[in-house]
C-alpha cells in the first residue's frame, strides 16, 4: 500500500464499500456525536468523510487535533447508514471507519477559519493567503483560470497562432503607465524596465517573419489599483498578426473568445449566454453618447439620449441657459417607475451630488401624468413630445445629466448604470460582448495645451497619410479597437501604423520631433526601415476573463498570490529595503532613511 493514499478525497463511491484504503489531507471540519467523532478529510480533489467510534484505538488522537492538522488515515470504507447519505459529495454515499491514523503536520491555532466562507479583512486574507487559497470558493477559482489558461492556449494553437516569449527586461518607454525599473549592475546608472506589455516585441516578430504570434504575457505597470486592475502585474491573452485588416483581426480571436465564455457558462451551475457571433461593433462617438463611456454593459437596456435641441427656448429656463451655452443635456430613462416614491428620484440627485457632479435632474411619470420641477416649466406638450421620440411608456421616468459634453457623458453614463441596477434590469445570466471601434487619433490636452495621442500612438490612422496631411488633427479616426464585455474593457487593439513616413508625421502632430521618434522608439522605427508587414492584434486581460466567468466583483479573488491595493506582499513582505551591499553593488544611494522596526516580521515570515 502506498506510504500517504491509495485514493484521492474525491475518488470513493459506493463500489469500494469493503476495501480498505488509505487518505491522506487537512481536517477540514470535525463533529463529536456523542461519543463517535466525524472528520471531514479534505484533499485537493474533494471531501471524505473519515469516522471513530467508542472504543476506536484511534478516537483519542483525532479528537486532540486541530482543524487543518495534515494526517494520514488508513481504514475500511462502509456504506452510510439509511438517510445519512449526502448527495452533494461525490464520496456522500461511504465514509471510512478509522483504523490507523498518522500524523504528517500539526496546525496551530488559525487566523482565519478554512472552513466556511466568511468575509475577513484583506489585510489578513493575504497576509495569510496560502490559508485563504485552501478554502472552498477561491480554490475553484484559481482552478478555473488554470482551465481557462490551458483553453485559451488550446484555442489560439489551433487558430494557426504559435506561442512566443517574448523578453521581461527591456528599456523603458515615455508612453503609457508608470514603469517598473531595474537598476543594472554592469552599466552603472542604467535601467531595464519591466514591460508594460510585449507591444514593441510582438510587433517585432512581424517584422521578423513570423506570421501569427500569441503569449500568456506577464505584464507589470506601476499604477494604483481598483475592482478590475491588479496593482503592480497582470496576465494578458497577447496575440499579433501580419497581412491583416480590422476585420481580420476580429475574425481570429471572436470564436476564441466565444468558445472560451461557452465552455465556463455552466461553471459551477451559473449557466449563462454568450452574445452571438459576430459581435456587435460600436463607434467610439455613438458608445460616449448612447451609453456614456467606451465600455457599454449591453445588458443593461437603458439608452441615453441628447435633448438638447428640445430645451432650446423652452420653459425650463436652467438647461435653455445651458443649451444657448453651447453646453448639452442628456436623458436618462428610468423605466416602470410609476410605483417609486419622490425619495427614489431624489437619492439618485444626491448620489450624483456625492460624486462630484451638480446633480442630476428628473422627471417623473405615472398613467401618463408628469411631475417634478422640470416636467412643469418645460411643458407637458414638450415633455410628451420627447417622452414620444424617446419610446417611453406612461410609466417611464426621466434624469438628465446637462453641462459640458464630456461631464454630461460621464454623469449619463454612471446614472444609466446605476439606474439599472436598482430597477434590476441588468441580466446577471448572460456574456454581452461588443467591439468599439472607429476611436479618435488625436485629442486636445487641455493642461498641456496640445493635440495629443487619445489612445494607442502605434495606430494606423484611417487614411493613413493623406489624413494626416490634410485632416484637423481631432477629426481623424484611428484603427484602434477595444473589446468589451458586461461593462468591462477585456483589452485594447489596432491595425498598427508599419511605415516610418506615416510614423514620424503622427508624431510630430502630438509634438515629437523625427529625432525624438528616433530616440525613443529606435528599435521599432528602425527595423520599419527594412521592410514590415501590415499588421495588427489585442492583448485581451486573462485576469478580467476570468474574473467575469467566476463572476467575482474583485480581480483579487481570482489572483493566487495578489498585492493590496497600495502594491504590497504582506505574505513575502514586499517591497523591503535592501542592505546597503546590494545597494553599492548596484551604484545606488537610497534617499529615503531606513527604519525598521524592532520586532518586525521578517520577509517570508508568519
Amino acid at each position: 500500500m502506498h506510504a500517504y493514499r491509495t485514493h484521492n478525497c474525491a475518488a470513493l463511491d459506493a463500489t469500494a464499500v469493503g476495501d480498505t484504503v488509505r487518505l491522506s489531507g487537512w481536517i477540514h471540519r470535525k463533529r463529536d456525536h456523542g461519543g463517535v467523532l466525524f472528520i471531514d478529510l479534505r484533499d485537493h480533489h474533494g471531501i471524505t468523510q473519515i469516522v471513530a467510534k467508542a472504543g476506536s484505538p484511534v478516537l483519542d488522537l483525532l479528537d486532540s487535533l486541530r482543524v487543518e492538522t495534515v494526517v494520514t488515515v488508513t481504514g475500511e470504507v462502509v456504506a452510510r447508514e439509511a438517510g445519512q447519505a449526502n448527495p452533494n459529495l461525490p464520496t456522500g454515499a461511504i465514509e471510512v471507519v478509522a483504523a490507523e491514523v498518522i500524523v504528517q503536520s500539526t496546525a496551530q491555532e488559525l487566523p482565519l477559519p478554512v472552513f466556511g466562507e466568511a468575509e475577513y479583512p484583506e489585510e489578513i486574507r493575504l497576509r495569510y493567503r496560502y490559508l485563504d487559497l485552501r478554502r472552498e470558493r477561491l480554490h475553484a477559482n484559481i482552478m478555473l483560470r488554470a482551465s481557462v489558461v490551458a483553453s485559451v492556449r488550446r484555442r489560439m494553437i489551433e487558430g494557426g497562432f504559435t506561442e512566443f516569449q517574448t523578453p521581461i527586461l527591456t528599456a523603458s518607454s515615455p508612453e503609457g503607465a508608470r514603469d517598473y525599473l531595474v537598476p543594472s549592475r554592469v552599466h552603472p546608472g542604467k535601467f531595464y524596465a519591466l514591460p508594460q506589455a510585449p507591444q514593441m516585441f510582438k510587433q517585432l516578430l512581424m517584422v521578423a517573419g513570423f506570421d501569427r504570434y500569441f503569449q500568456i504575457a506577464p505584464c507589470f505597470r506601476d499604477e494604483d489599483a481598483r475592482a478590475d486592475r491588479s496593482p503592480g502585474e497582470f496576465y494578458q491573452l497577447d496575440f499579433e498578426m501580419s497581412f491583416v485588416t480590422q476585420e481580420d483581426v476580429f475574425a481570429a480571436i471572436e470564436p476564441v473568445l466565444h468558445g472560451l465564455f461557452e465552455e465556463f457558462a455552466d461553471w459551477q451551475g451559473k449557466r449563462r449566454q454568450v452574445s452571438a457571433l459576430p459581435f456587435r461593433r460600436i463607434p467610439y462617438r455613438e458608445s460616449m453618447l448612447k451609453y456614456g463611456n467606451d465600455k457599454p454593459d449591453l445588458r443593461n437596456p437603458i439608452l441615453i439620449t441628447d435633448v438638447s435641441d428640445r430645451f432650446q427656448a423652452s420653459g425650463f429656463g436652467r438647461f435653455a441657459s445651458i443649451v444657448e451655452a453651447g453646453d448639452v443635456v442628456r436623458a436618462i430613462p428610468a423605466p416602470g417607475t410609476a410605483d417609486k416614491s419622490r425619495k427614489f428620484f431624489d437619492d439618485m440627485n444626491a448620489w450624483a451630488q456625492a460624486e462630484g457632479f451638480a446633480g442630476l435632474g428628473y422627471a417623473t411619470r405615472k398613467a401618463g401624468e408628469w411631475g417634478g420641477p422640470i416636467a412643469k416649466n418645460h411643458g407637458e406638450e414638450g415633455m410628451n413630445a420627447m417622452a414620444d421620440a424617446l419610446g417611453l411608456g406612461p410609466d417611464d421616468g426621466l434624469f438628465f445629466a446637462a453641462g459640458p459634453a464630456a461631464k454630461a457623458a460621464k454623469l449619463a453614463g454612471l446614472a444609466r448604470t446605476r439606474v439599472g441596477e436598482q430597477l434590476g434590469l441588468i441580466d446577471p445570466k448572460r456574456f454581452e460582448f461588443c467591439w468599439i471601434v472607429d476611436f479618435p487619433m488625436f485629442e486636445y490636452d487641455d493642461d498641456a495645451k496640445k493635440v495629443d495621442f487619445s489612445h494607442n500612438p502605434f495606430s494606423m490612422p484611417q487614411g493613413e497619410l493623406e489624413a494626416l496631411e490634410t485632416k484637423d488633427p481631432l477629426d481623424i479616426l484611428a484603427y484602434q479597437y477595444d473589446i468589451v464585455c458586461n461593462g468591462i474593457e477585456l483589452s485594447s487593439g489596432a491595425i498598427r501604423n508599419h511605415r516610418p513616413e506615416i510614423m514620424y508625421k503622427a508624431f510630430e502632430i502630438a509634438g515629437y520631433t523625427r529625432a525624438d521618434v528616433d530616440r525613443e522608439f529606435a528599435g521599432m522605427i528602425n527595423a520599419f526601415k527594412f521592410g514590415a508587414p501590415p499588421h495588427g492584434g489585442s492583448a485581451p486581460g486573462i485576469d478580467r476573463m476570468v474574473m467575469l466567468l467566476a463572476d467575482e466583483p474583485n480581480i483579487r479573488e481570482v489572483i493566487t498570490f495578489p498585492m493590496t491595493q497600495k502594491a504590497e506582499d504582506l505574505m513575502m513582505g514586499a517591497p523591503s529595503f535592501v542592505s546597503a551591499k546590494q545597494l553599492k553593488e548596484l551604484n545606488l544611494q537610497s534617499t529615503v532613511e531606513r527604519k525598521d522596526v524592532a520586532g518586525a516580521v521578517a520577509p517570508g515570515a508568519a
